[in-house]
């Protein structure tokens, strides 16, 4: 009898601990999408999150485009179906998600009688604004900078441009319409870092794929320039430095979700690049101790 209260006088208080740390924890985390359709869409952010990275990591799963479009332009139109050219693939991927972006900043500057909607379009959010400037900056790549040939499933740019829509539109909706002076300066400063480190990247990469197809032959060189010499694929990882800033920006646990989500799936396909351009270039060209992500450490 004096054990059993011994045990319920000891028991009680930890217990009590541990659910205030669980009620701090939780009263802490930024807002999340309300009820069972929000939790739902949350789980499936988080599933994402965890499966991602090892999907791409394997041949078999990989998302196909790009030079990973190995279906398409391999095994012929019986194994992929119809195609579509690379670069109207790539347009596929980014413009309806800046359509999206673009329509909800603009109808979120109309006045609410006018739009005649049963639910309300919420104002324009820094976060929203710099999700419209993302893909506007991906279309415009897709047309002017990067450098296409092969041909792409009709399905998977599909798929990966509606997701985009929805991410989107998510953060049109759920955004923090006027976050704190230090939320805007950080996430400002981390999305300006990105858009310029992805577009630096990006233009070095379209500057090979030119130098390589000099003469009418297409020829792999080995990338270098910038962190390219350091790492796989500079462009990701500059690409999740500006998603960070509109997730502190928009201050929404599902946009931060959407970050850490493309944190795995980028981080899979890095790898993907990087034993691409092991197989495909030599030690002295492309040295085996070159990272995948982020230099010297992934």
């Amino acid at each position: 009898y004096i054990h059993a209260q011994q045990v319920e006088v000891t028991i009680a208080p930890v217990h009590t601990s541990k659910m205030q740390i669980v009620s701090t924890i939780t009263s802490s985390l930024p807002p999340s999408l309300p009820g069972l359709a929000g939790g739902a869409f949350t789980a499936y952010q988080i599933l994402a999150t965890a499966v991602s990275y090892k999907g791409e990591t394997s041949a078999d799963s990989r998302v196909q485009y790009s030079k990973f479009a190995t279906n398409a332009n391999a095994g012929g139109a019986d194994k992929a179906g119809p195609t579509w050219p690379s670069q109207v693939g790539m347009l596929v991927i980014y413009t309806p998600a800046l359509i999206a972006s673009v329509a909800l900043l603009k109808l979120g500057t109309l006045p609410a009688e006018t739009l005649s909607l049963p639910f309300s379009i919420p104002p324009p959010s820094p976060a929203a604004v710099f999700c419209a400037f993302h893909f506007a900056k991906r279309v415009c790549e897709v047309l002017v900078v990067h450098k296409y040939s092969g041909r792409v499933d009709r399905t998977t740019p599909s798929f990966v441009g509606f997701y985009y829509a929805v991410v989107a539109v998510l953060i049109g909706f759920v955004s923090d319409p006027n976050p704190s002076a230090t939320a805007f300066q950080v996430g400002k400063i981390l999305f300006g870092i990105g858009l310029a480190g992805n577009f630096y990247h990006h233009r070095l990469l379209a500057k090979l794929r030119s130098d390589s197809t000099g003469g009418g032959e297409k020829k792999y060189v080995a990338p270098k320039g910038g962190l390219l010499n350091h790492v796989a694929a500079p462009h990701y990882l500059f690409e999740l430095i500006g998603w960070l800033g509109v997730a502190i920006v928009a201050n929404h646990l599902n946009v931060y979700l959407v970050f850490t989500a493309m944190c795995s799936y980028l981080a899979g396909r890095s790898l993907a690049q990087n034993e691409f351009n092991q197989k495909k270039f030599s030690n002295d060209e492309w040295p085996e101790t070159r990272k995948n992500l982020v230099p010297f450490i992934f």
